[in-house]
C-alpha cells in the first residue's frame, strides 16, 4: 500500500545525510543501503547507489526520470530461471547441444 499523500515523500533520514555529504564530496563514491522504501528526491540525481535486494548489493544509478519513485523499484528481489518445457526429450537433446558448444 501506497503512502498517504498528505505525508509526503519519504526518505530514510541516514540516506539524506549521506547524500547531502556526497554531493559536497569532491570524488563521488557508490552510497549503500538497505533502505528499499526510500523515495527517490532530486538531490540524488547523478549518484550511483548499492541497494540490497536480500542476498546481494545492486548498483543503481539515478536519473531525472528516477524522480518520485522507491529505490527497490529498480532492483529485482526474484530471479526468473526458466519455466520447464512438455517435452523432455526436447530438453535433454538441447542440454546435450550446450555442452558440447561449452567444451569447444
Amino acid at each position: 500500500m501506497s503512502r498517504s499523500s498528505k505525508k509526503g515523500a519519504y526518505v530514510e533520514p541516514s540516506l539524506m545525510k549521506k547524500v547531502l555529504a556526497m554531493k559536497n564530496a569532491p570524488k563521488k563514491k557508490n552510497i549503500k543501503t538497505w533502505s528499499r522504501k526510500s523515495t527517490i528526491f532530486p538531490e540524488f540525481v547523478g549518484l550511483t547507489f548499492d541497494v540490497y535486494n536480500g542476498k546481494e548489493f545492486i548498483a543503481v544509478f539515478v536519473t531525472e526520470d528516477m524522480v518520485g519513485y522507491k529505490l527497490g523499484e529498480f532492483v529485482p528481489t526474484r530471479v526468473f530461471k526458466q519455466h520447464s518445457s512438455n517435452n523432455k526429450a526436447a530438453d535433454s537433446a538441447a542440454a546435450a547441444a550446450a555442452g558440447e558448444d561449452s567444451k569447444k
